[in-house]
């Protein structure tokens, strides 16, 4: 399996709500969504329960768990790559307004890559 490449979605103001997510995590949350990232990278469409999961409307969610808070990254898949929206800590289901944020994320991503491609 080809590595797959990852790109972290970025507002039109440059910023990445993903970055801006995990900066607000405990240190080893942090540590427990980046492996998730690369294991992503790894696998991609490949990764499956429990690491990874199909949402809805071409939204997935990356898992990851630090003393019993559930963390999830929601991404979609785009010309073999995947583009990481944003993050989350989930109670009990991934609320709807979270998933249709990311579908409105992947239709500006789709409509102009370049512009909504985070370059930290």
């Amino acid at each position: 399996m080809p590595k797959t490449d990852i790109i972290l979605f970025a507002e039109d103001d440059g910023t990445c709500p993903l970055l801006d997510w995990l900066d607000r995590l405990p240190p080893k949350a942090q540590d427990k969504c980046i492996v998730k990232v690369e294991r992503l990278a790894e696998m991609g469409y490949e990764l499956s329960r429990p690491e990874a999961d199909y949402l809805r409307d071409k939204i997935y969610e990356l898992r990851a768990a630090f003393q019993r808070v559930q963390y999830r990254m929601l991404y979609f898949f785009n010309e073999k790559k995947a583009i990481i929206s944003h993050g989350l800590v989930k109670e009990r289901v991934v609320p709807s307004k979270e998933i249709e944020l990311a579908v409105n994320r992947m239709k500006r991503f789709v409509e102009n890559p370049t512009r909504h491609t985070y370059r930290g």
